[in-house]
């Protein structure tokens, strides 16, 4: 495949339970309840995110990324993601909405001397 030989790795096998990459969101649940106390399925809107470890794909868990709302989610998630080195890939659901990249055109007004 030429994406593999572009990127220099090999495919290879890999063990039921570590064919995907896994993230993991956890959510703050201290102190709603005082300290030391929980309120069952209860939770802070903030927390960590987290990659899991896996062999099959050499990710071992680097720096975890917080997040203080709800919508800084998918943003810390692309942070993790990136961080651990992980290409994604479109899926093809999503090509039905996604186009290619345009590509640069070059600007036609020249600079004044």
């Amino acid at each position: 495949m030429d994406r593999v030989r572009k990127s220099g790795i090999a495919a290879r096998e890999a063990k039921h339970g570590e064919k995907m990459v896994e993230i993991k969101v956890r959510f703050w649940t201290d102190e709603i309840e005082g300290a030391g106390r929980i309120l069952p399925k209860h939770a802070w809107s903030s927390g960590v995110v987290t990659m899991t470890r896996n062999k099959s794909h050499a990710i071992v868990p680097g720096r975890w990324r917080t997040f203080n709302s709800l919508m800084e989610l998918g943003s810390v998630i692309e942070k993790v993601i990136i961080d651990h080195g992980i290409v994604l890939h479109h899926s093809d659901k999503m090509k039905k909405y996604m186009a290619p990249r345009p590509k640069k055109q070059r600007s036609k007004i020249r600079p004044k001397d």
